[in-house]
């Protein structure tokens, strides 16, 4: 057990003291998170076109019955985004 945690069991720890054990494991958490976004972007600066396109369409297959049941809500934002996308295609294609 990690000597935070030990004294907040043993009741022995001063607001001053709960809270730089607060904020360690915050400033903690963000070093780990940081880890994190370093290993995704590795991992995507190595995954060719096709890759993503299969993971682009598994997460739509795995969301696809959310997005129907809110699809009126969005409706706008998505067509607006399909027509900023198909611009940005075309501006690629030719």
């Amino acid at each position: 057990m990690g000597k935070a945690v030990e004294q907040r069991v043993a009741g022995a720890v001063s607001p001053g003291e709960q809270e730089e054990s607060t904020w360690d494991d915050l400033s903690r958490m963000r070093d780990g998170w940081r880890e994190v976004e370093a290993e995704e972007t590795r991992l995507l600066a190595q995954m060719s076109i096709q890759d993503g396109l299969r993971h682009l369409l598994a997460l739509q297959r795995a969301f696809e019955p959310h997005l129907q049941q809110t699809e009126a809500l969005f409706r706008a934002d998505r067509l607006a985004y399909l027509e900023e996308l198909q611009r940005r295609l075309a501006q690629l294609d030719g």
